[in-house]
């Protein structure tokens, strides 16, 4: 997820997330190789296997957050084919400043990624938080702060949503929200590439990682 400004991405209806021969590693060690991914408008990718095999390795790469050790990664019938800046990443870090608000944390990232997406008060309504966000972001709780994360994906549109195990923190009615997040997006012509150790509910396609080279 990077460049401030409105995405010129999202109604591109024909666009294509592709993704070959990757292969990724951290602190010199290679934990994937050869992973192919192409996901269309309305698919989606659940990414699972154990800690350490590289599920949150991958997601950054597909972000443009990290560089692959082999393989491009690129997001056809676009412009340019940059498929991070056409992407909403969302990881254990949070993005949001603690001495902030929820709402000045969410006001500033719809300012920075462009402001084509729901309001501040919408967003907040829609997770669930909407009675909270004049509250500093530092004394939320766990499953508050990430329900703000699923709300800093509605303020700023964004075709691909990247999720690093977007569950952690929340209780049933949270994942619940997630899922029907997750489906809006879709149904919308959204793609979603989830890392997960929980079943989310998706029919699209898997990817397991295994822990290559141990």
């Amino acid at each position: 997820m990077r460049a401030a400004g409105p995405c010129p991405f999202v109604t591109a209806r024909l666009m294509r997330l592709v993704a070959e021969k990757l292969a990724g590693a951290r602190g010199g060690r290679t934990l994937f190789e050869d992973v192919d991914v192409a996901l269309s408008p309305g698919e989606s990718l659940v990414v699972t296997g154990p800690n350490g095999s590289g599920k949150s390795t991958l997601l950054r790469i597909l972000a443009g957050l990290l560089p692959p050790l082999r393989g491009h990664v690129r997001l056809d019938g676009t412009a340019d084919g940059d498929a991070g800046i056409a992407s909403h990443y969302v990881g254990a870090r949070n993005g949001m400043k603690p001495v902030l608000t929820l709402a000045e944390n969410l006001a500033f990232w719809r300012d920075f990624l462009g402001a084509d997406g729901r309001t501040v008060d919408e967003a907040l309504d829609r997770v669930g938080l909407g009675a909270i966000g004049h509250l500093p972001f530092g004394v939320l709780s766990t499953g508050q702060r990430q329900r703000a994360a699923l709300a800093r994906l509605l303020v700023a549109r964004r075709p691909v949503w990247l999720l690093d195990e977007p569950t952690s923190g929340l209780d049933k009615a949270g994942d619940a929200l997630l899922g029907s997040l997750i489906r809006e997006h879709m149904s919308g012509g959204g793609i979603v590439v989830a890392a997960t150790h929980q079943e989310l509910g998706l029919d699209g396609a898997r990817l397991e990682l295994g822990n290559f080279g141990r």
